[in-house]
Formats: structure tokens, C-alpha cells, sequence
């Protein structure tokens, strides 16, 4: 398992249409060696949840900039849960007040990037998060 790419869904939650920076991310990520599963805009957290089971990823990385985020995150996490994606990274970015990043890391959200996040500082924190989740289960 260590061995095997790191697999990363992109998804959009909502009704945001913009999705340009969730582009630029997962480019990058791909850039970066991982696999990377962009679900495109407007998914509801059902099709986020079911992508991510069947796509068997190790991250999910959640991309907003409506301001929903305190409304549709939760339920993604409470249907991964539901799924049995509880090891799964969690990581979420774009445009997310410094508030409510407190209550975000509380729902098990381990990265919160805003804009002017170097990409490559997002995939370095995937793949160190990766590798510690992935040393912890082999002992």
C-alpha cells in the first residue's frame, strides 16, 4: 500500500460554479505524482461521499467559494463516516474566513488552504499526512 500512488478526489460542493482554483490544485497534485480525481462543479455531499468510496482514495479535498462551506462540509464528512471513509485526509480550501477554520479542523478537516496557498505547499502537507496515516497502519 505504501507503495501505490496517493489518490486524490477534488470535488466542488454546492451550487459554486467557479472552479478554476480546484483546477489549478488538482493539476498540481498531479503534477506532484498523485492520482487525482477531479469530480467537477456543482456535486451534491451524496456524490461527493459515493465518488470517494468508489475511487477507494486516500484524500478528499473539498473546494468552495460560495460561503456554504459551514452547511455542506459537515455532511460530507458525516457520509464518509457513513461509508467507512474515516481514515480517509481530509482537506478543504478556497475562500473560508479565518473564523470559521477552528470549526472546520473540529470536523476532522486536518488541512484549511486560502487563496495564495502555494500549490506545492498543499501537496507536500498531502503527502506527509499521507505517509504518517500510512506508517501509523503498518504498525
Amino acid at each position: 500500500m505504501a507503495d501505490r500512488p496517493i489518490r486524490v478526489l477534488i470535488a466542488k460542493p454546492g451550487l459554486d460554479g467557479h472552479d478554476r482554483g480546484a483546477k489549478v490544485v488538482a493539476r498540481a497534485l498531479r503534477d506532484a505524482g498523485m492520482e487525482v480525481i477531479y469530480t467537477g462543479i456543482r456535486q451534491t455531499p451524496e456524490m461527493i461521499a459515493e465518488a470517494a468510496l468508489q475511487e477507494d482514495v486516500d484524500v478528499v479535498g473539498l473546494s468552495i467559494l460560495s460561503g456554504a462551506h459551514l452547511d455542506l462540509f459537515p455532511r460530507v464528512v458525516d457520509l464518509l463516516r457513513q461509508k467507512g471513509l474515516d481514515d480517509a485526509l481530509l482537506v478543504c480550501g478556497g475562500i473560508i474566513p479565518d473564523e470559521d477554520m477552528p470549526a472546520l479542523r473540529r470536523m476532522g478537516f486536518a488541512g484549511v488552504f486560502g487563496p495564495g496557498t502555494f500549490t506545492q505547499d498543499v501537496a507536500k502537507f498531502i503527502r506527509e499526512e499521507v505517509a504518517r496515516k500510512r506508517g501509523a497502519a503498518a504498525q
